[in-house]
């Protein structure tokens, strides 16, 4: 077992005439924070769609602890360990909090068709695991209150604590947040900051982060990786990037 978790090698993108990515590579290690910033437009969420499933890149390599998972779709990477959640927040918003939480479990219940119509102890004993794991990571968000409460009737910081526990109930080794603290608060900024450090701590969990907020990305990230118009400028530590000439003037501004 090797210290990388996800290799990005060489990776292309192209939409017909236009190159959104051109030959960009990057490694997350295990229990690492790694993120991805840049101007709009740098290619960023392009990446996130590639490594994701979403989008199969035009060329270039996806490993995931040394197993390819280039141009796989999503629910096939998802079963490679590897989830992420969305600048706009997706859940089922007419489920309750409770229901998007056991809807997210389906592919860890282990009972055919013929178990639940009979109600057969196999069944049983399957859906009150899924339901105490729900239970557990409503506790652990500090969502519980509202577990009967409709998802699209939360406010938004507890949407996208949700969204996040319903990645985390799958037991993913990488997890992959596009700008999660758009929409939030100064104070629910600060508590995402603490939530991503709990979650790599405890649950041994990395992350893939795209951000704009430059104070969440400073202060939880291991490395970051700087992209502009589609490639990568520059990876470092959080202080040596943020004194980089070339990200001053690309991204953070200059006089």
């Amino acid at each position: 077992m090797t210290d990388v978790l996800l290799e990005v090698s060489e990776l292309t993108m192209r939409f017909g005439g236009l190159l959104a990515v051109d030959q960009v590579a990057f490694q997350v290690k295990r229990d690492e924070v790694f993120a991805i910033i840049g101007p709009n437009g740098a290619g960023k969420t392009t990446v996130f769609n590639c490594v994701g499933g979403f989008y199969k890149p035009s060329s270039g390599n996806i490993m995931m602890d040394g197993k390819p998972i280039t141009g796989l779709p999503s629910h096939k990477v998802a079963q490679q360990g590897l989830v992420r959640t969305f600048q706009n927040v997706r859940l089922f918003k007419n489920l309750t909090v409770l229901e998007n939480l056991l809807v997210a479990q389906h592919t860890r219940i282990q009972t055919g068709l013929l178990h639940g119509l009979l109600k057969l102890p196999s069944y049983r004993r399957s859906e009150d695991e899924a339901l105490q794991r729900a239970g557990d990571w409503l506790d652990f968000m500090g969502i519980r209150q509202y577990a009967n409460r409709e998802a699209g009737n939360l406010a938004y910081g507890h949407q996208r604590r949700l969204e996040i526990a319903r990645c985390m109930i799958t037991k993913p080794r990488l997890l992959m947040l596009d700008e999660p603290a758009a929409g939030l608060n100064p104070q629910e900024k600060r508590e995402l900051q603490q939530l991503i450090d709990q979650l790599r701590k405890e649950f041994d969990v990395a992350v893939l982060l795209i951000e704009h907020d430059m104070s969440l990305v400073m202060g939880v990230s291991d490395r970051i990786m700087v992209m502009e118009n589609g490639r990568p400028i520059t990876t470092g530590l959080p202080a040596e990037v943020r004194c980089d000439p070339r990200v001053i003037k690309a991204y953070l501004g200059e006089e």
